[in-house]
């Protein structure tokens, strides 16, 4: 009785620990198109850009403005990290290089 309590107990700490080690997804390349709830990216894999959902959680990294948490505009370059549910992806990190060009100041 004793052994199956414990084994009973182990296979639920596997189980539990399993869960929580969600598969993280990288998506690398080009900012297509933007908005509140997608990003796409243009992937040098494939034809079609991947789309990637955005939620509430997602933070986005500036590599040039460490404090900014703005989003990445068309033609930045993104590492997308996300996660895969139900055959979508669901960004939590965006990091990006912005790849606008500087507006020159008045001297």
């Amino acid at each position: 009785m004793v052994i199956g309590i414990v084994l009973l107990g182990f296979l639920l700490t596997a189980t539990t620990v399993s869960a929580e080690k969600a598969i993280i997804l990288h998506v690398v390349g080009t900012v297509t198109a933007i908005d509140k709830k997608h990003i796409a990216v243009k992937t040098t894999g494939k034809t079609a850009p991947v789309s990637v959902k955005l939620t509430k959680q997602v933070r986005f990294k500036d590599k040039n403005r460490p404090g900014s948490n703005e989003p990445p505009v068309v033609g930045d370059h993104v590492i997308i990290e996300a996660k895969k549910e139900n055959k979508a992806l669901f960004a939590t990190v965006v990091h990006y290089s912005a790849m606008r060009k500087a507006t020159a100041t008045a001297q």
